[in-house]
C-alpha cells in the first residue's frame, strides 16, 4: 500500500467517524427537544380553551362551575416569590461576593461547599424545616412561611451565579481601583459588581423562575386558599403550583381543565423569564464581553 493509498483510507475513515458523530449529536438534540415540544403542545391544547380574563381574575368556584378562576393563586404566587426575593437577593448576593472576593479563605471554601449542598437539597425537606420553625411556632400557614421556604431555594442559586459572574471580572480592574486609593469595599461595589452585574442579574431571574415552579415547600408552609391574600402572616395562601396539584388530582373534569390552564400560565411565566435572560441579558453580556 502506498502512502497515498494509506492517507486516502485514513481520510475516508475520519470522514465516516465525523459524519457518524454529527448524526448522533443531532439525534441527541432532537431527543432533548421532542419531550419539551410534546409537553408544550399538550398543555396548550388542554389548557388553552379555558384561558380568559375572567379565568385570570375570578376566585375559584365549585368543581362543576366553569366560571371559576385562579386569581388568588396568581396573587399568592407573586406575593410569596416577592417575599422570597426580598430575603434571598441581599443574602445571596452578599454570599456570592464573599465566595468570589475572599475565595482563598477556609471559611469561603467551607461555606461554598455548604452552599452547593443546599442547592441540591430536597425541597420537601426545606418545606418541612420551615414548617417546624414557623408554622408550628405561629400555628398559622402563611405567605410569609411560604416565602421563607422559597428563599432557601433561591439563596444558593443567587450566591453561586454571583460568585461565578464576579470571578470573571479581571483582577487588573480591582488592582487599578485600589492603586488609586479606592477602599476595597467601594471597589467591590462600584467596579466589580458594576462590571459583573449582568451575570448577577441573570442568576437572580433564574432563581425566581425556579422558585415560581416549586410545589412541595408550599404544601407545608402556605397550604391552600380560595381567597385573595389580605395578610401575609396568618392566612393560608393560594399558589399556582398547589392549585395545579389539587385540581389535577381532584377527578372533576372542570377542575382538571382549569389545572391545565393554570399550568399553561405557569409555563408561560417561566418561559418568559428564561427568554428574558437569554435574549435581553444574554445579549448585553455578549456585547460587554466583546467590548
Amino acid at each position: 500500500m502506498t502512502s497515498a493509498d494509506g492517507f486516502s483510507s485514513v481520510s475516508w475513515w475520519r470522514r465516516l467517524v465525523n459524519k457518524s458523530m454529527t448524526i448522533l449529536i443531532l439525534v441527541a438534540v432532537v431527543l432533548a427537544i421532542v419531550p419539551l415540544v410534546f409537553i408544550l403542545a399538550e398543555v396548550l391544547i388542554q389548557g388553552g380553551s379555558v384561558i380568559s380574563l375572567g379565568f385570570l381574575t375570578h376566585m375559584p368556584a365549585g368543581p362543576t362551575d366553569k366560571t371559576g378562576g385562579i386569581g388568588p393563586a396568581i396573587a399568592g404566587s407573586f406575593t410569596m416569590v416577592g417575599i422570597a426575593s426580598l430575603i434571598s437577593i441581599p443574602i445571596g448576593v452578599g454570599a456570592g461576593i464573599f465566595f468570589s472576593e475572599w475565595s482563598s479563605s477556609k471559611l469561603s471554601t467551607v461555606s461554598g461547599f455548604m452552599n452547593d449542598v443546599l442547592t441540591g437539597f430536597p425541597t420537601m425537606v426545606i418545606g418541612l424545616f420551615v414548617y417546624i420553625i414557623i408554622v408550628l411556632t405561629t400555628h398559622e400557614w402563611s405567605a410569609f412561611a411560604g416565602g421563607v421556604a422559597l428563599s432557601f431555594i433561591m439563596i444558593p442559586i443567587i450566591a453561586r451565579t454571583t460568585s461565578e459572574s464576579l470571578s470573571l471580572v479581571p483582577n487588573t480592574l480591582r488592582e487599578a481601583s485600589m492603586a488609586l486609593g479606592v477602599p476595597r469595599w467601594r471597589t467591590i461595589f462600584r467596579v466589580v459588581i458594576g462590571t459583573g452585574k449582568t451575570g448577577l442579574l441573570t442568576g437572580i431571574i433564574l432563581s425566581i423562575a425556579r422558585a415560581t415552579g416549586e410545589t412541595a415547600p408550599l404544601l407545608l408552609t402556605a397550604a391552600a386558599s380560595t381567597h385573595y391574600i389580605t395578610n401575609i402572616f396568618n392566612q393560608p395562601t393560594a399558589s399556582l403550583t398547589v392549585l395545579i396539584y389539587n385540581y389535577g388530582t381532584s377527578g372533576f373534569p372542570v377542575w382538571e381543565a382549569q389545572a391545565w390552564g393554570a399550568a399553561l400560565i405557569l409555563i408561560l411565566l417561566m418561559l418568559g423569564l428564561n427568554l428574558f435572560v437569554k435574549l435581553v441579558i444574554g445579549k448585553n453580556l455578549t456585547e460587554a464581553r466583546m467590548e
